[in-house]
């Protein structure tokens, strides 16, 4: 019997005996069935204290320090002197966690805090530090600085980090170069419709303030400043990282070697968007990501090759811990792959993850357990609470949770399978449907998210993984933990020549799945609370044992009903008032683009489950236009877009929404909703909703974000 179960499981077993009859609705059952699963009340504290950075995030206002620490300690003291009933002691933990989120959440935005450049600036001269270089597919680079000088910025309000983009790559250049370039930048953009991604939040904790394209080529330069020491170690393996990957390019050229650099070094920059879209569109694109499933077969790797090398020993073998020995080596081989993949913010995820797993065996604990899992979340949500509203976080844990809540269940009867198989073929037919159900588990764990995050749901990734992981698992990744300890006595090439085949197979499983017909659903945004309830059910069906954790599926089903009832806008207005769309006779998008507003375009289209590109929108039936503007209608309402002056007084005067990409120079009573250049800048993107009555309900990325540290408002 498993250390968790004990007593508890007696309980449980005795509960769910009495409730085979009639279902009880007594408190005394309700308590009774908590009791039971008092071993797994822990794996609930990362859920309450990423829902208190959740509820952090969601705020309008920046809360007082003070009033998140006075939070904290009050209930730390209810819990401390409550009652120890079952009921009292949950509420207090939870409210106790709830405020340990709300707390770290608050610390790391103190921590982290930054300038932000806030005005958008023409070309000014920028001088700094190279951080990282970044190749891309077209040919262009980006590099990110820790700038020294921006314009005539201020000392104290200068940007942590620059990241600036340029048309042509610039030869030469290496991290820790001391560079100056002409560049344009702004603010890291905020979302593109409100509810989007919050880019400007995610660049806030990365430490970028501001963002742009340079004008000119950069130009080495006598640094103005001693780099800091931790600079000029990142520096040492930023070279590095840049040394394996021009290695790794040149031995496999094209998209291989960039998806090779990739799996290496993690630098994505140099894969085309058409490979990008492919392993999208089938479902393969986590595989291109350096995630908990790469981190966990390097250290595999290492594990199970140094398990074997210890064990041809006897000597060694029968009189040491060559199990924990393993671990300890599979422990730095997940570091050093960490350092030389960059150490992005998923990357450390993943490294964390893998850490406590292995821990675990030097503690002589099951590695693969709920506990675990738990205990990695928890940590970085202490560390790096921002990570709740990151989808590679949620997405990454909900196949986690899933899989290993389905290994739990199972590991007993599929222990008993294997060892009754009769022959080879059954085992082998066994390990194949483990493949198919730990893919279909965790499409299914993460197909709410992505659904939620990127409006899409591949249809055919099962197929897609089912051949494309196992090229991954026996062949492309021992092949890159190869060439990684061949390369220093340069024989990286060997594995290299295993490697390539390997992700050509991959790349050909991803293109083929990703042509067929179908291979793609576009699905519209659904609403929070749909995404919530699909949320809160898994985790119930995965964190409980007994019978009550069916109950899940019922909020499951309940989330699934909610999903297609988001109302969606009728008239968005972005890119300076000169993006305007308005819902069509077929209810699509239709109406005015700029040639500068094709991503935030493609976006909109992408939430409203629309498939069509940007460049297919054009005005169809829903606009009329003239040389001087555009009129239309939305339900019982005019929409007016006046492009000229001479327009302007009839449109104020006969429609009921005027837009014009302009500021408003005089009065414009009329109309029961007027936006303007200013306005439209000052608020963002806006989402108009027109009630059957002709109500008007109007939501902007401004009322979205907020006045927070990463969000424009809090500049001015």
């Amino acid at each position: 019997m498993r250390p968790e179960a004990g007593d508890a499981q007696i309980e449980g077993e005795r509960v769910a005996h009495r409730l085979d009859g009639p279902r009880s609705a007594s408190l005394e059952v309700l308590r009774d069935l908590l009791e039971a699963e008092r071993a797994r009340w822990f794996y609930w504290v990362p859920v309450f204290v990423g829902c208190g950075a959740l509820i952090y995030f969601q705020l309008a206002t920046e809360p007082s320090g003070w009033i998140v620490a006075s939070a904290v300690v009050a209930a730390l003291a209810i819990f401390l002197v409550g009652s120890r009933g079952t009921f009292s002691q949950i509420a207090t933990a939870v409210l106790v966690c709830v405020g340990i989120g709300l707390a770290a959440a608050k610390a790391r935005t103190q921590i982290v805090g930054a300038p932000v450049l806030q005005p958008q600036t023409g070309a000014v001269w920028v001088e700094g530090f190279i951080e990282t270089l970044e190749a891309k597919a077209n040919g262009g680079e980006r590099i990110t600085l820790l700038p020294v000088r921006v314009g005539t910025v201020d000392l104290d309000a200068l940007p942590k980090r620059v990241r600036v983009s340029f048309r042509k790559a610039t030869a030469g250049l290496l991290p820790g170069d001391y560079v100056g370039v002409e560049a344009k930048l702004s603010a890291p953009g905020r979302p593109s419709v409100p509810g989007g991604y919050d880019f400007s939040r995610y660049a806030f904790f990365r430490g970028i303030g501001a963002v742009g394209y340079a004008t000119l080529p950069p130009e080495l330069k006598p640094a103005l400043v001693e780099p800091p020491f931790l600079m000029r170690a990142s520096n040492a393996i930023a070279r590095l990282r840049k040394q394996i990957g021009d290695r790794v390019v040149a031995s496999l050229p094209g998209q291989t070697g960039a998806i090779a650099n990739a799996l290496i070094t993690g630098d994505r920059s140099a894969i085309a968007e058409e490979t990008n879209e492919a392993y999208r569109a089938s479902g393969l694109f986590h595989i291109l990501s350096i995630s908990g499933l790469h981190m966990a077969i390097m250290g595999g790797a290492v594990f199970f090759a140094l398990r074997f090398v210890f064990a041809l020993f006897p000597g060694v073998a029968l009189n040491y811990p060559i199990k924990k020995w393993a671990a300890v080596g599979a422990i730095l081989g997940s570091l050093g792959y960490l350092t030389i993949s960059g150490g992005s913010f998923a990357t450390v995820r993943s490294f964390l993850m893998i850490l406590v797993f292995f821990i675990s065996i030097l503690a002589d604990r099951p590695a693969i357990a709920l506990r675990n899992v738990a205990l990695s979340a928890l940590l970085i949500l202490l560390v790096f609470p921002e990570s709740v509203v990151d989808p590679g976080f949620q997405m990454s844990f909900a196949a986690v949770v899933g899989l290993v809540a389905t290994y739990e269940a199972l590991a007993a009867r599929s222990e008993r399978w294997f060892e009754t198989a009769g022959s080879w073929i059954w085992r082998g037919v066994g390990f194949f449907a483990a493949i198919v159900g730990s893919t279909l588990v965790a499409s299914a764990a993460v197909a709410p998210l992505g659904i939620y995050h990127f409006h899409q749901a591949q249809l055919y990734s099962v197929l897609a993984n089912l051949v494309a992981v196992p090229i991954c698992n026996l062949i492309v990744m021992p092949a890159a933990l190869a060439t990684l300890v061949l390369m220093p006595v340069g024989l990286e090439t060997w594995p290299l020549m295993v490697m390539g085949p390997g992700l050509e197979a991959m790349a050909w499983v991803a293109y083929q799945v990703a042509g067929l017909k179908g291979s793609v659903s576009h699905v519209a945004a659904i609403p929070p609370l749909a995404l919530g309830l699909m949320i809160a059910g898994g985790l119930w069906l995965c964190l409980n044992r007994y019978r009550w954790r069916l109950l899940g599926i019922v909020a499951i089903a309940v989330g699934v009903l909610v999903a297609p009832l988001q109302v969606r806008p009728d008239l968005l207005v972005g890119d300076e008032a000169r993006l305007v769309v308005l819902r069509d006779n077929e209810g699509k998008f239709a109406g005015l683009a700029s040639r500068y507003s094709e991503y935030e375009l493609s976006q909109w289209l992408a939430r409203d489950g629309d498939p069509r590109e940007a460049g297919e929108i054009g005005i169809g039936d829903a606009l009329v236009c003239d040389g001087v503007g555009c009129v239309g209608r939305v339900g019982e309402l005019t929409v007016a877009v006046s492009k000229s002056p001479a327009s302007l007084r009839d449109d104020c005067r006969r429609a009921d929404i005027v837009i014009l990409a302009r500021d408003l120079v005089a009065g414009c009573v009329g109309p029961r909703l007027v936006v303007d250049r200013k306005s439209s800048v000052r608020d963002g993107t806006l989402a108009i909703y027109v009630g059957d009555d002709g109500g008007l309900k109007i939501r902007s990325v401004a009322d979205q974000q907020g006045n927070r540290p990463w969000s424009q408002a809090a500049g001015r």
